[in-house]
């Protein structure tokens, strides 16, 4: 198992490569046989323009923070986005638009002092009066905001009030004391709690565009084809040096046009040609082509993501422990990582990812791979070879090739599962109705175990992407996010990963790394924690 030294280190991989062991051979020739597509001819780059040239798997699906959103949509907007806090390298909450933050004695009012000469895109002054425009927007539930029941009282952490005092402080009241508020404030899928002026809304309150305070705005949106950014020539950046998603930002390509290359073959073509200066999210099979080609530099560094399989207990089968402990040992978990990931992921049975400070051994424990007690499992639970449906997608092949292996190493336990391959985004919808058997699935990187296990544990009458609802663990997880101490939260975390391995809600299969292709003349590019493509600091090549 690699330490979370080892695994939280920077690196360019080597351009060699590596063969797996013979055992895993067949899974890798079943991979490649299905997965394998000839390069699309690309066009020639456009003659250089200082513009800094992005590949997108798919479209945004809008512009209103951490509203309708997915991991795309996310990683655009945060050139675009800040809020009063922001996520540092580590992963940790650090000031973003805020020049201090003040905690008082008891825990419950926290205190934000703004940055001085702050400037939204239209020119306008950010102040504290913005400020709480911005968050009683969000806590508004008309506003669809996705992480309201973080904040709202639902799940017992409330503010009770947000309140300007003059024009440079704001000072927010809570319920009780939150260790977690700043974490849950700066959550890249929640928008950041981005300070918005009052014109990114029409008159009637709806959403119009967004008019924020980043390092980029936007400039151009061709649904489909690209989305361009442009540099905010009055950014006023932080004066340290670039730290996670907050620090200093300098916005040194004027333009930045994210170029939507659905097809994974036509992405590494484009780079390949010049017509795109970074393709982020490399799947195994490009990767295994670019380690070979001059002038592609491939760089990674493990994330706060794991990849794994939702399991439906409501659905028909899946509603009875064994059959779904069954699925879980008929897999390989380290086939699976090295198959998928060409060697850069590591296999994990746990909610929290590899690469976290609280991945201790008993995290690392119940991914045993035993086929003779799935199928002695199998026959207890009276399974007589009825088909289960999992889904998946083509647009993340990550998604889509472990739902391959899944598929055929579960066969060797004598389960039958068909796939059903959905466009990404209906399969989103699926997921956010909970309406699937299994599902093959990414999760957001978050910055503390806390959010991983909220992420799927929960009251599933509330919310139908939650998966599992054991009332040990809901106490579990309230003292784990009610605790400050280390030691105490790591008992905790551990407790629940062992009522999760019995209880079996779904299976964690492997902890990813962000992997960036960059051409030869991009300077200052660098994979992050969180896999979200950065695109601030970063140089484009010269013409």
């Amino acid at each position: 198992m690699r330490s979370a030294t080892h695994a939280a280190s920077s690196s360019t991989i080597p351009s060699d490569g590596h063969s797996h062991a013979a055992a895993w051979k067949r899974w890798r020739d079943l991979l490649v046989a299905l997965t394998a597509a000839a390069l699309l001819q690309a066009a020639s780059a456009s003659e250089r323009d200082g513009t800094l040239r992005v590949s997108l798997t798919s479209d945004i699906r809008s512009t209103n923070p951490g509203v309708n959103r997915d991991a795309n949509t996310d990683t655009v907007m945060m050139h675009i986005l800040e809020g009063l806090v922001a996520y540092r390298e580590d992963g940790s909450a650090g000031p973003l638009l805020a020049d201090s933050v003040a905690v008082s004695t008891d825990g419950t009012q926290y205190t934000f002092r703004l940055r001085p000469q702050l400037r939204f895109h239209n020119g306008a002054a950010v102040t504290a009066d913005d400020v709480v425009w911005s968050w009683r927007r969000y806590l508004d539930p008309k506003t669809g905001w996705s992480c309201l029941s973080d904040f709202d009282g639902t799940r017992g952490n409330r503010i009770e009030s947000v309140t300007a005092l003059g024009p440079d402080t704001v000072v927010f009241k809570l319920n009780r004391p939150q260790p977690m508020f700043l974490s849950q404030m700066a959550a890249i899928q929640c928008g950041g709690g981005a300070i918005l002026h009052r014109s990114s809304v029409n008159a009637d309150g709806s959403w119009n565009a967004p008019v924020a305070t980043g390092p980029y705005m936007l400039d151009a949106w061709k649904r489909g084809q690209y989305i361009d950014l442009r540099a905010f020539s009055g950014y006023r950046s932080r004066n340290e040096a670039r730290d996670g998603n907050t620090g200093g930002k300098f916005a040194y390509a004027p333009r930045v046009r994210w170029l939507i290359i659905r097809d994974g073959s036509a992405r590494l073509a484009a780079l390949v040609k010049g017509q795109v200066d970074v393709m982020p999210e490399v799947p195994a099979a490009e990767m295994v082509q670019l380690q070979r080609v001059s002038g592609v530099t491939l760089m990674a560094k493990p994330m706060l993501v794991n990849y794994a399989i939702l399991i439906q207990d409501r659905a028909p089968l899946l509603g009875d422990v064994r059959m779904r402990r069954a699925l879980a040992l008929s897999l390989d978990r380290t086939a699976i990582a090295a198959l998928v990931t060409n060697d850069v992921g590591v296999a994990n049975p746990s909610v929290i990812p590899s690469s976290s400070s609280y991945y201790s051994s008993i995290q690392a424990s119940g991914g045993a791979h035993d086929v003779a007690q799935a199928r002695a499992l199998l026959v207890e639970a009276g399974y007589r070879g009825q088909p289960i449906v999992l889904t998946t997608n083509r647009r993340y092949p990550a998604m889509f090739n472990q739902a391959l292996l899944v598929q055929a190493m579960a066969r060797e336990a004598g389960i039958d599962i068909q796939l059903e391959v959905l466009e990404w985004a209906t399969q989103l919808d699926r997921w956010k109705a909970g309406k699937y058997q299994l599902m093959s699935f990414g999760f957001t990187a978050r910055a503390d175990p806390y959010l991983n296990y909220d992420a799927m544990l929960g009251d599933r009458s509330r919310s139908h992407t939650k998966l599992w609802d054991n009332p040990v663990a809901l106490d579990l997880q309230r003292a784990a996010g009610e605790s400050s101490d280390p030691a105490t939260r790591q008992r905790l975390f551990d407790r629940m990963h062992e009522l999760m391995v019995a209880d079996c809600p779904l299976i964690v299969l492997y902890s990813l790394s962000d992997v960036n292709a960059v051409r030869r003349g991009v300077s200052g590019f660098d994979s992050w924690v969180f896999g979200r493509a950065r695109l601030w600091g970063v140089r484009p090549p010269s013409s």
